[in-house]
Formats: structure tokens, sequence, C-alpha cells
């Protein structure tokens, strides 16, 4: 269980905060390097968890990636959405503005409750977001309180995304 619910958090921090960094439908398809910061206001683990590496501490500092952006992401979202285990988290109330995008998103399954993404142009090669997230998350017989806010920032590496594979389209 504890690797199922590491796995769960680390998908959706990582993802939502990585691949969200896109907003605008004229921006470019293609290669885009991601460096994401997360923190956690409440995390489900508990200091010192015997078996595990504190996963606050080991997923607070920047992570970055590189994350392949289609025209179908951009012309739908204005980007890819944050990726979630069997799609148990969807994007909501998508709004997409000349220079960004906010949605809700919502997940239901091991992980429930509600977040808040925010993404901007800085110019057309930049951008940043924000997602914020907060709800429970199911370990063993429990559910415990999590909140957590990824910040990122993303840059346009070229047209071509080489051996760096889309992430599949999200549904709504």
């Amino acid at each position: 269980m504890r690797r199922s619910s590491l796995w769960i958090v680390a998908s959706c921090g990582a993802f939502a905060g990585a691949v969200l960094a896109f907003a605008q439908a004229h921006q470019k398809p293609g290669l885009y390097e991601v460096t994401t910061v997360m923190t956690w206001q409440h995390s489900p683990f508990p200091e010192g968890m015997p078996g595990m590496p504190n996963l606050a501490s080991a997923m607070g500092g920047p992570h970055t990636m590189q994350v392949c952006v289609t025209q179908e992401q951009i012309e739908k979202y204005g980007g890819p959405l944050p990726q979630s285990r069997n799609n148990e988290c969807q994007a909501s109330n998508v709004k997409r503005s000349a220079n960004g995008m906010t949605a809700d998103w919502v997940c239901n399954g091991n992980m429930k409750g509600k977040g808040t993404i925010e993404s901007n142009w800085t110019d057309e090669n930049h951008s940043t977001s924000k997602v914020h997230f907060t709800g429970t998350m199911q370990m063993g017989p429990e559910a415990k309180p999590v909140e957590w806010t990824n910040e990122s920032t993303s840059t346009f590496k070229g047209a071509d995304c080489g051996s760096v594979k889309p992430a599949p389209l999200s549904k709504e």
C-alpha cells in the first residue's frame, strides 16, 4: 500500500506541476523543459515513516523533465493536462485566455479532492504555472489529509520531441 500511495502522490504531484506549464492556443507544439518545485502544506506521510524516504523532503527540491506537447493538446486545452493513474482525476471548468488558462482538477479515486490550475505565458517560449490541491489520500483503511502546491516554469526547446513521447490526451 505504501508504494501505491507513493506512486499516486508522486505521479499526480509531478505531472500536475510539470505538464501544466502550457496555456495558450498559439503556442508551439514540440519539446519543452519543465522545472517544478512541489511544496507540501500537509503530507499524508509521517516524518520518518519506516521503509520510505520522507516524501515531503524528497519532492521538495526542483525537478526538471522534458515534456512533448502535441498540436492536439494545444487545441483542446492550451497544452497537456496532468496525467492521473486510472483516470482518477479529471479537468473541469477549463477557461482559456489569450495569455493562459485556469481549470479545476478533481480527483475521485485513492486520492479525493479538488485542485486549481493556473498557467500563464510570459512570452512565446516561456510559461509559468501553479497547481494547488487539497483533499485526502487513502492510506490502508484510513483517509489522510493531503495538500500540496506545485510551481513550474517551462522553456520551449524545439519542434522535435526526439525520444520524448507525449502524454495521452486527457479526458474532460
